[in-house]
């Protein structure tokens, strides 16, 4: 719960506001995106090295990226790319 309010007044104090900045504090998207990739590569159990672990995770994620969504909120990005240059 700290957590989640330190974030949340970070993102206030950004400016960013709105359906954007609860889509921000929370880490649903990249929960989501784990468990789409475990999905997508859970059969894989032999990993020769780092690099092969790493070259398995990437085509899973391009995979896993044809099914995203646009977040809800979207048009606000441009005030927190913003934000972030002049933090």
């Amino acid at each position: 719960m700290r957590d989640a309010i330190d974030d949340m007044f970070s993102v206030r104090r950004l400016g960013v506001a709105g359906t954007l900045s609860t889509r921000i504090v929370t880490t649903n998207c990249i929960e989501s995106m784990n468990s789409m990739l475990r999905r997508s590569r859970g059969r894989v159990t032999k990993w020769k090295d780092g690099t092969m672990k790493k070259r398995w995770i990437s085509a899973g994620m391009l995979e896993v990226e044809l099914s995203f969504r646009r977040a809800r909120g979207y048009k606000g990005m441009d005030k927190l790319v913003d934000a972030l240059h002049r933090e």
